[in-house]
Order: C-alpha cells, then structure tokens, then sequence
C-alpha cells in the first residue's frame, strides 16, 4: 500500500472513531444490538449442540454397535413347539462371530414373589454371564459384577437393582454382602447396579430386579429360554453385517418357520443424528434473523447520523474529501459497530454457558467453535451490507447544498 493511501486510510478510521465518540450513547446501543444478537445465536447453537450430545449420548449408553435378537412365532410353529433362543445357540453364535463380536450374552428371566416390608413383592430374576457387561454397560454402584468363576462354579450369587437394595436393606451400600432368597435358594449380593441409559422398563431389566449366573438360573426355569440374545460388535460398520449372521445362526439350528427378529441401533442412530441436526439449523437460522434484524437497527441509526452531520459532511467534500472517501467513512463506522457488538455478544455466549458449567458439572455444555465464528463473521457482514445505504446516501450529498443545511 502506497503512504498516501495509508495515510488517506488512518484519517478515515479516525474520523469514524471521533464520530463515534462524540455520539456515545447511540453508539452503545446500537453495538448492544449486534451483541445481543450474536449472543443469541451462539447460545441457541449451544443449546442445539448440547442437546445433541445429551441425546445421542443416551442411545450410544445402549450400545450404539449393539445387535440384539429375540424369537417371535412363524406362521408354522405353535406356541407348544416354539423354537426359543437357548443358550446352545449363544454359543454358536460367539463361535460364529469370532472376532467380530467384542462380546455375546444370552438373557434368561423368571419372576418370584417375595416379602419387602412384610408384604410379597413381584421381582425379575435375570440369568445371563460376565459378558453382559460388556453388552449392555449397566452402572454397578457397589460390590462387583459376576465373572467366569461364578458361572462354572454355579455359585449363589447376585447383584440386585438399586431399588431393590433400598427396598431389602435400606441402600444400596448396605445391600452388598446381603442374602436374598428367591425360588428357595438363597443368593449372596456381591453388587448392585442399574441401567447406564434409563428405559423405563422398556429393557429386560425392572425397577426390582437381580441378576444371577444363568448357569444356576436354569435349574428353577422351566423352559431354557434366551430373550433376548445380545451381540457387542467391535466395529460400528460391521453392525448390519453381523446381524445378518446372527439371524442366519439362529435360523440354521431352528425349525423352519420360526422367525428370529434381529435389531440394532444403528439405525435409530443415523436417524436421531439426521433429526437432530435438521432441528439444530433451523434454531440457529430462526436464531440468525436477529442479526438481520439488528443490521437494520444499525442502517437506520446510520441513516440518523448522516441527516445530523449534513454540515459536517458538506465542510469535508469542500475542503477535498472524495466520494469514495465520505462512504467509506460511514461504512467504517457501520462496520465497526457490528464488530464491537459481535465480540462482546460471543464473549457473552460463551460465558454464559462456562459459567453454568462451574454451577452445574453435569450439564457439560458444548460451544460450537465454528458457529461462534459464524456469528462474528455474519456480524461483520451486516455491518458492512446495512451500513452501504447510509455510506451512498452520505457520499451523494451535494456539498454546497449541505453547508446551506440547518
């Protein structure tokens, strides 16, 4: 840049910052515009992105690589001759997988009936193995999980729900070290656990439930039935893949006719992240047309300001300032407004969230970089496109008929 432009240009920026200066307060509220609107968006994105976070998390505490099958009757079978999943084929299956499986377990179920408070209480007693913790993650609070030893060794050991703990020993850290008897056999508590993910009984697992090896749990059920069969998948894009062979493993050893419905998550998983993110930019769009809104406000104060400075302008085009010179001027002044409004709005929509992240831990907000960038760079473009009207009109006065100007 040659030193006469530089020079042009520095008396152009000091001009704008003594204009204003000298209309402090008008300056301040229309900066405070552009900063609430900045503020606005980068809080809503946010929200957006936090929540985003918050719900996938919810469905991946499942197990977003998780495949799971369950029998369902064919039109050929009746309900006497149905060929339920036992644990012969969970062991085909892990045989099948190989290393594609990160873990396999069968789950077993019965119910009994016993006394909490001096009253019977319906409970769900769950046999499955060590894998299942791999499977379905559940959160174990105290004691231990079961292991492999518990299931050769056909030992009389559980973990209760933490309802249930509460409900027979008042919490679940007195539970541990407990016995409970169900169908006559009277179970050592080595743990307590719950659901990582709530699901609201919508899971084999009951708000009163325990979890016993299977390799006891079959010798009080009446008919082995696994339900449902769960498969851990070690790579995400092999989900689809090994549900195919789990379903063809369950249909090989089975009676034709009977039908094996096989599940994942993967899809509900692509699914929520399409929504989610559909849901997302339309907050931050509906979001974004406060910038809009406020790029007017700062048109029409810019347009206040060349109608006060009529006079001023008309003296600088007489003394030999150029068109191009009065409208960038007024850009400059427009521009910069929106600059100092968007940074203080990012500073505040990022603040908010860091601060209720010290208040409360657990809510862990996430602030998207790239929308915070966004917002500042579509505040400078307000500033610049809004702030052109008030520029042209400025740069278009007549200077003898604006020194006439009252």
């Amino acid at each position: 840049m040659r030193p006469k432009e530089s020079l042009a240009h520095r008396e152009i920026a000091l001009a704008g910052l003594r204009a204003l200066r000298a209309q402090r307060l008008r300056s301040a509220l229309t900066a405070a515009s552009m900063a609430a609107a900045v503020a606005a968006v980068v809080l809503v994105a946010t929200v957006a992105a936090t929540g985003s976070q918050f719900v996938l998390a919810q469905i991946q505490g499942v197990g977003s690589n998780l495949v799971y099958a369950y029998y369902e009757a064919g039109g050929n079978v009746s309900d006497s001759e149905a060929d339920y999943i036992d644990l012969a084929d969970v062991e085909a299956v892990r045989l099948r997988l190989g290393a594609l499986a990160a873990a396999v377990a069968g789950v077993s179920s019965t119910w009994d009936s016993i006394m909490i408070h001096g009253r019977p209480t319906q409970i769900r007693i769950l046999g499955s193995s060590e894998s299942y913790l791999r499977v379905r993650n559940p959160v174990v609070h105290h004691g231990r999980f079961l292991e492999r030893a518990d299931l050769e060794g056909r030992a009389r050991v559980c973990l209760v729900t933490r309802r249930l703990g509460q409900d027979l020993f008042g919490s679940g850290a007195a539970a541990v070290g407990q016995s409970v008897t169900a169908h006559g056999i009277e179970f050592k508590v080595i743990g307590v656990f719950s659901e990582r993910v709530e699901t609201y009984g919508q899971s084999e697992v009951s708000e009163r439930s325990m979890l016993v090896p299977h390799t006891v749990l079959r010798y009080f059920q009446e008919t082995e039935r696994v339900d449902p069969l769960y498969v851990s998948v070690r790579s995400q894009q092999r989900v689809e893949e090994v549900a195919g062979m789990v379903r063809e493993t369950l249909e090989s050893r089975h009676r034709a006719g009977s039908l094996y419905r096989v599940e994942t998550l993967a899809g509900i998983l692509a699914t929520a992240r399409r929504v989610l993110l559909a849901l997302s930019v339309a907050l931050i769009l509906v979001a974004s047309i406060t910038l809009a809104v406020s790029g007017v406000f700062i048109m029409n104060m810019m347009l206040i300001a060349v109608s006060e400075r009529t006079v001023e302008i008309g003296i600088r085009r007489a003394v030999g300032a150029s068109r191009r010179e009065i409208r960038a001027q007024f850009v400059f002044e427009a521009m910069l407004l929106a600059a100092v409004g968007g940074v203080s709005g990012a500073l505040v929509g990022v603040g908010i969230p860091w601060a209720a992240a010290l208040v409360w831990p657990e809510l862990a907000p996430r602030v998207p970089s790239h929308w915070v960038a966004l917002a500042l760079l579509g505040a400078a473009a307000c500033g610049g496109v809004f702030g052109l009207l008030p520029a042209a009109r400025a740069a278009n006065l007549d200077p003898a008929e604006a020194l006439r100007h009252d």
